[in-house]
């Protein structure tokens, strides 16, 4: 019974992930094929789709099939791979989250400002950004490959382990799984920080726009059409860094409480929940796209 339950959940999250990170992707590729470009900020939501795609597939997939014994995926090696991408992934995601609200606040930022020469320079840059920020994660993500195991296979559980249902992350020593763990809270907490203080800037650069148009509505002006795509964009990325504060911030202490304990959990549970809400980000962060290619089409028709 908790296993169908377990299954069910995340075979939620396969049927609206999949198909609605597919739509967001084929979306933005046709959008190239048509415009032959693609601008700084669709290029970090188009990678962020594909990152998320890979979340939910790797994950949340693998863990329906396995739920309900359709797949066997979970032996020593897939355990591995399965940690590893789902690890490496997840962590692109935390980091283009806020490569996006940092590029958003620059974007809106007075012209002719220091901070509009930097957005040329992300922009100019985010090749590099992007094979950066995947070796460093993968890099970081390496203790999957080095210590998952296939629950089959274990015959006695260390108390440094934690459980992940189908498998187990036996670390050597408790002292090396709390250095490790403490590695994998950083990650999440410097981005976490970096984009809550982004869209602390964005909201007070909004008002004070706000405020300004105001005046120039009263002196007879018209305000700027580039202008309002521009904040609706920014008031986007702010509910998306919104929705990740609250899901990540979970999971993290969800994460810690597992750092904690002395012994290995006998139930996955902790560590489903986590998957769970981290994988409900990029579910749910679907919308918000969707809503941004569809105010990107309804200005393409205005111009």
């Amino acid at each position: 019974m908790q296993m169908d339950i377990r299954g069910m959940l995340f075979l939620s999250l396969t049927v609206v992930g999949v198909p609605g990170n597919m739509a967001v992707i084929v979306a933005f590729l046709l959008l190239i094929l048509q415009e032959s470009c693609l601008h700084a900020a669709d290029a970090i939501v188009l990678h962020l789709s594909c990152t998320n795609l890979v979340v939910v597939l790797v994950r949340c997939l693998m863990e329906t099939l396995a739920s309900f014994h359709l797949a066997n995926v979970f032996g020593d090696i897939g355990c591995k791979g399965v940690i590893f991408i789902y690890r490496t992934s997840r962590a692109l995601s935390i980091w283009l989250t806020f490569l996006l609200s940092a590029y958003q606040c620059l974007s809106i930022a007075p012209p002719g400002s220091k901070w509009a020469s930097l957005r040329i320079l992300v922009a100019q840059s985010l090749p590099i950004v992007f094979v950066f920020l995947w070796v460093l994660h993968a890099s970081l993500s390496a203790g999957a490959i080095l210590f998952s195991v296939s629950s089959k296979n274990v015959t006695a559980v260390a108390t440094s382990a934690v459980n992940v249902e189908f498998c187990y992350v036996n670390f050597p020593s408790d002292i090396l799984k709390k250095v490790y763990g403490a590695i994998q809270v950083s990650r999440d907490v410097v981005p976490m920080a970096l984009m809550t203080l982004t869209s602390l800037i964005i909201l007070v650069l909004l008002y004070k726009h706000s405020q300004h148009l105001k005046g120039l509505r009263g002196a007879g002006h018209a305000g700027s059409g580039t202008c309002g795509s521009k904040q609706r964009a920014a008031k986007v990325v702010v509910v998306l860094v919104t929705i990740y504060v609250v899901l990540y911030g979970v999971d993290n202490c969800l994460w810690v409480y597992t750092l904690t304990l002395r012994h290995t959990m006998s139930s996955s549970l902790i560590s489903d929940l986590r998957v769970f809400f981290a994988s409900l980000y990029a579910a749910l962060t679907i919308i918000k796209h969707l809503n941004r290619m569809w105010e990107m089409f309804r200005d393409n028709q205005a111009g």
